[in-house]
C-alpha cells in the first residue's frame, strides 16, 4: 500500500469517527499536551487505534488524538509526535501531516519545546516561527514524488504563513501575552547541542533548537497546508549557561507557561 493509500485510509476511519471537517489541526509538543484537556465536547482516540498511524513514546507525548472544539472552531489536537531520532523514517515522522492534509484540513499549528539561543528567547519565552532551517540530514520529500501529494519542487518561500503569524501578534497583543518572533533550527537529536554546534546556529541566524517541526511543515506546505509554528522555549541552549540540560527541566518550563500558552492558541483559533 502506497503512502498515499495509507494517509487516506487514515483519514477515511477518522471521518467515520467524527473527526472531519477540521478547522484547525494542533501538533503539541513535548509537555504541551494540557491544551487539549480545554477543548470544548471533546473525545480522544489513542494514536494505536487510527490505522497506520505511529505510536509516540517519548517523555511529555501522550500520544492521542483529541477531537473537540474551540470558539466554535472543529479542532483537531495532536498530543505528541513521532521523531526522526527515534528510529523512524521520514514517512513514519510526517505520517500524521499527511493524513490530516488527506482529511482535507487547510491549517496547522506546529508547535514544540525548544532550547533558545537567541538573548530574546530566554527560559518561558513563545516564539513565533518566522522561518527554519533544517540541519536533521534528511527531507520528508526525499524519495519518489506522489503527484496526489503535492508538487515535485514545493516552493518553500513561506513556509510559516505571514497571515497566521499576524493572526498570533494581533492576538497576543489583545489577551497581553508576550511573544517574540525568531528563526528555528531543526536537528536530529537526540543528545541535546553542543556549545561548539549553538555558537554555530547562532552565526548561521538561528534564535531556537528543536529536534522536530521542520519536515510535519514541509509536507504541510507540500500539501499546500498554511502553517503556523510556535515554539516554547523550555531552556536556554547549551552553553548559554554552565549547567547541564536535563529533559525534566523542559517539562517543568512547559507547565510554568501553560495558561499563556493555551491563551494564545485558544485566541489564535477564535481568530481563524
Amino acid at each position: 500500500m502506497s503512502a498515499f493509500e495509507q494517509a487516506s485510509e487514515a483519514a477515511g476511519w477518522l471521518r467515520h469517527h467524527r473527526c472531519g471537517d477540521a478547522d484547525v489541526a494542533i501538533v503539541l509538543g513535548s509537555g504541551l499536551g494540557g491544551f487539549a484537556d480545554h477543548l470544548g465536547g471533546s473525545f480522544t482516540i489513542p494514536y494505536g487505534d487510527i490505522p497506520h498511524w505511529p505510536a509516540s513514546r517519548v517523555m511529555g507525548h501522550a500520544g492521542t488524538l483529541v477531537c473537540g472544539t474551540v470558539a466554535g472552531k472543529r479542532v483537531l489536537a495532536l498530543s505528541g509526535r513521532v521523531h526522526h531520532y527515534e528510529g523512524h523514517d521520514m514517512q513514519t515522522v510526517t505520517f500524521a501531516m499527511r493524513a490530516i492534509g488527506r482529511l482535507g484540513v487547510k491549517r496547522v499549528i506546529l508547535t514544540n519545546a525548544a532550547g533558545g539561543i537567541s538573548p530574546n528567547c530566554s527560559r518561558g519565552a513563545l516564539m513565533v516561527i518566522d522561518d527554519h532551517i533544517n540541519l536533521m540530514g534528511n527531507n520528508p520529500l526525499v524519495g519518489p514524488n506522489d503527484d496526489r501529494f503535492g508538487l515535485r519542487f514545493p516552493d518553500m518561500t513561506n513556509v510559516y504563513s505571514p497571515t497566521l503569524r499576524r493572526i498570533a501578534d494581533e492576538t497576543a497583543a489583545a489577551i497581553k501575552v508576550p511573544i517574540q518572533h525568531g528563526v528555528y533550527v531543526a536537528v536530529l537529536g537526540p543528545s541535546y547541542e553542543t556549545p561548539a554546534e549553538i555558537r554555530a546556529f547562532r552565526t548561521l541566524g538561528a534564535d531556537a533548537v528543536g529536534m522536530s517541526t521542520a519536515p510535519e511543515a514541509i509536507v504541510a506546505r507540500h500539501m499546500d497546508m498554511e502553517v503556523l509554528g510556535i515554539s516554547c522555549i523550555t531552556n536556554a541552549a547549551a552553553g548559554v549557561f554552565p549547567e547541564p540540560l536535563h529533559h525534566s527541566e523542559v517539562m517543568e518550563t512547559a507547565q510554568q507557561v501553560k495558561g499563556q500558552f493555551i491563551a494564545l492558541l485558544e485566541g489564535i483559533i477564535g481568530r481563524l
